[in-house]
C-alpha cells in the first residue's frame, strides 16, 4: 500500500513544470491510478496515485502519498512508535509506468469526472502539499495512508463525501485477510492486531477498494468514472504451493515439540508465548497505532504463561494448578470469542497445543494427589 521509491523529489522541486503557478487549459484531466501488489510488506496491498494530463501544457505527472525515507533515524522504532513520517511526492508519469513495469505490477487508470475548475484546484493543492511543510503526514495504517489521503483529497474538490466505503458489512480484518499471502507473515500480522480491525470497515484504505467505489459513485446522479482502463499487464508467475511456508509445517512443528515429551521444552515454550504477550499487552502503551490496542491474542499467548513456567520448574504443584486453571479458563474465553473471527483458521494450532500441555499438566498432578490422597 505504501511506496518507497522517492521519485527524485529534489530534482522535481525545482521543474518548472509542475509549479503552482501554472493553470491547466480545458484539455487536463484527472485519473486515479491503482497499482497491483507486490511481494514486499510495504507494496502488499498495492498503491494509489493521482494522474494529472494537460497535453496542452505539456503535463503528465503523478502524485503519490506513500512516500518515505528509509535513512530516517530509528526508522524501526519510528514505525513501530506510529510517529513516522510520510510524504507526497509527484514525478513524471513515463517513470511511475516504468518504475511498475520493473516491478510487474499491474497499473490500472481511472478517469474521473471532474471540470476545469475542479481539476485546475487540484492541481493547484497538490503542487501545494508537494512545495510545502504539507508534504509530510504521519501515516497510520488504516486512517491515513496513500489511499486515505487520495480520497480525501477528491471528496474535498468534490466538497462532499460522495466517494466512501460500501463494505461495512465487512471488518477491516476480514477486508486485508486476503492480501496476506506470506503465510507467517499472515499469521505475525494478525496476531499483533487488536480490536480496532474487527469494527467495521467505514474507511476507505486500501487501494482496490477505492478503485471498486469510484466505479459505483454518483455524484448527483453522474457517475464520476468517466472511464476505466488497465494501461499496464503483467502476468504473474504461478507460485507453487509452498508446505514449508504453510500451517502444515507450523501444525508440524507443535506437533515435534509434543512427540519429544521433554519438560524443558515445555518451559521454554512456555516462556516463549509469555513474553509474546507481554510484548502484546505493552506495545499498545508504546505504540500510537491504534490497530494494536485492546489485543485479546494475549488471552492466547498470555503472560500469566511466565509464571506458570515458573511454577512448573520449581516443581510447585499447587500453584501449577492454580496458574494453569486460570490459564484455561482465559483459554476458554478466547476460543469463544474467536468463533467468529476469520483469523482462527491459522491460531488453532496454538489454541490445541495451550489446551492439551496445560489440561495434561493439570490432570497428572491433580491424578497423583488422589492417587497418594
Amino acid at each position: 500500500m505504501t511506496k518507497k521509491l522517492l521519485f527524485t523529489i529534489f530534482t522535481i522541486l525545482s521543474t518548472i513544470a509542475y509549479s503552482q503557478n501554472i493553470s491547466l487549459s480545458e484539455k487536463a484531466k484527472v485519473s486515479i491510478l491503482t497499482c497491483g501488489t507486490g511481494p514486499e510488506s510495504y507494496a502488499m496491498y498495492g498503491h494509489t496515485g493521482i494522474r494529472i494530463q494537460d497535453s496542452t501544457k505539456g503535463i503528465d505527472v503523478v502524485y503519490n502519498y506513500g512516500a518515505f525515507d528509509f535513512r530516517t533515524p530509528n526508522f524501526i522504532g519510528k514505525f513501530i512508535k506510529g510517529d513516522l513520517q510520510y510524504f507526497v511526492t509527484n514525478g513524471s508519469f513515463i517513470d511511475f509506468y516504468y518504475n511498475y513495469q520493473a516491478e510487474n505490477r499491474e497499473i490500472m487508470e481511472q478517469e474521473l469526472q471532474l471540470n476545469p475548475t475542479q481539476i485546475n484546484r487540484l492541481f493547484q493543492q497538490l503542487n501545494h502539499s508537494v512545495y510545502s511543510d504539507e508534504r509530510f503526514y504521519t501515516y497510520k495504517f488504516i486512517d491515513r495512508n496513500c489511499t486515505t489521503m487520495v480520497v480525501d483529497k477528491i471528496n474535498g474538490i468534490l466538497g462532499k463525501e460522495y466517494i466512501k466505503s460500501n463494505t461495512s458489512n465487512q471488518s477491516y480484518r476480514e477486508i486485508l485477510y486476503p492480501y496476506m499471502t506470506d503465510f507467517y507473515m499472515k499469521l505475525g500480522i494478525q496476531l499483533i492486531f487488536g480490536a480496532k480491525v474487527d469494527e467495521p470497515a467505514t474507511r476507505l484504505f486500501l487501494p482496490y477498494e477505492f478503485k471498486e467505489a469510484i466505479s459505483y459513485t454518483k455524484v448527483n446522479g453522474n457517475a464520476i468514472e468517466k472511464s476505466n482502463k488497465r494501461i499496464l499487464e503483467v502476468s504473474k508467475p504461478e507460485v507453487p504451493f509452498n508446505w514449508m511456508n504453510s500451517i502444515y509445517s507450523l501444525i508440524a512443528i507443535l506437533l515435534a515439540l509434543v512427540l519429544a515429551n521433554k519438560k524443558w521444552i515445555q518451559i521454554s515454550y512456555f516462556v516463549f508465548a509469555g513474553i509474546l504477550g507481554l510484548f502484546f499487552a505493552l506495545v499498545g502503551l508504546y505504540s500510537l497505532h491504534e490497530e494494536v490496542l485492546w489485543n485479546y491474542n494475549i488471552l492466547l499467548f498470555n503472560p500469566l504463561l511466565l509464571v506458570f513456567a515458573w511454577y512448573l520448574k520449581k516443581g510447585i504443584k499447587e500453584r501449577i494448578v492454580l496458574s494453569g486453571q486460570i490459564i484455561l479458563a482465559m483459554l476458554l474465553l478466547y476460543l469463544a470469542y474467536m468463533t467468529t473471527k476469520i483469523h482462527l483458521e491459522i491460531v488453532w494450532p496454538f489454541i490445541a497445543l495451550h489446551f492439551y500441555w496445560i489440561a495434561k499438566i493439570v490432570l497428572q498432578i491433580k491424578k497423583s494427589k488422589l492417587a497418594s490422597g
